[in-house]
């Protein structure tokens, strides 16, 4: 007489490696898209380099680099990432990226400067500068703060729209993360699929400019028009933006400068065009 079997409590299965044929999809539905739209593609390839980053971004969830996030969102930031890391790779072969981290890594003292400087470019550094132009430059206070808002709201816009995976992301291609993510406060105010276009190279740019046209002494302008150098410097060579970020970060900071510095003069025209106008009815 047979015993009778133990009832069964639990079935677990590997869903997403068993299951589930996540690469072979990803390359058929690949392959119709390029037939449909004529793309030269190699979907292996781009299966296996968007595969690639999920291990390195589930990491970072599990260490608290990143907060809780859904798989779809985790794909979505690295597959945004891809193009710009293509991109990168194609123009500069990441020549830029790696050799300003491997000046960072020679020294100690540089690499702490570069990760205080990523940490500190934003919050304290816009703070402060806010504060003493207020106090010290009142004339400029409201260009000043205009132009860092409008340039922040075009970023926001942006990280919605295309939430991008940083460099360090992408450990196979050679980046390393050269600041900690997961230090509390920091980063529960940091946005790590902020990475395009880069508010660091936006604001900066803002910042050492009506600081360099506001300070009256010739050293501070001098330290001020480097500033936004640095800080470009800096945010590439710990892995948080890629040249291109950069570069694009720098477009938003010029169309922000010029939109508040030329909004006022077109609408004083369009006020003095009209008033002819009215006083003839």
């Amino acid at each position: 007489m047979r015993s009778a079997a133990p009832a069964m409590k639990a079935l677990v299965f590997d869903v997403f490696g068993t299951v589930v044929d996540w690469r072979g999809s990803i390359i058929a539905q690949g392959r119709r898209l390029g037939r449909a739209h004529n793309l030269r593609v190699d979907w292996p390839a781009f299966a296996d380099a968007w595969r690639a980053g999920y291990r390195p971004a589930m990491a970072r969830v599990r260490s608290g680099a990143l907060p809780w996030t859904t798989i779809d969102a985790l794909h979505r930031m690295i597959l945004n990432g891809l193009p710009v890391l293509d991109f990168d790779q194609r123009v500069t072969h990441h020549l830029f990226e790696q050799t300003a981290q491997q000046v960072a890594d020679s020294s100690h003292i540089l690499l702490t400067a570069a990760a205080w400087t990523y940490w500190n470019s934003e919050f304290t550094a816009i703070g402060l500068t806010l504060l003493w132009v207020y106090l010290r430059r009142h004339e400029r206070f409201t260009r000043f703060r205009n132009t860092i808002l409008l340039a922040n709201v075009i970023g926001l816009v942006g990280y919605v729209v295309m939430p991008t995976a940083p460099p360090w992301m992408f450990p196979r291609e050679g980046f390393v993360a050269g600041v900690n993510h997961s230090s509390g406060l920091l980063a529960s105010l940091a946005n790590p699929y902020a990475a395009m276009p880069s508010l660091h190279a936006a604001d900066a740019l803002i910042v050492g400019v009506f600081l360099a046209v506001t300070c009256r002494r010739l050293w501070l302008k001098v330290l001020w028009s480097l500033w936004p150098a640095w800080v470009w410097f800096c945010v590439v060579a710990t892995a948080n933006h890629f040249l291109v970020d950069v570069i694009a970060g720098i477009g938003v900071a010029l169309l922000s400068l010029a939109l508040v510095s030329w909004t006022p003069r077109l609408l004083r025209r369009s006020r003095h065009e009209v008033e002819p106008i009215a006083d003839m009815l």
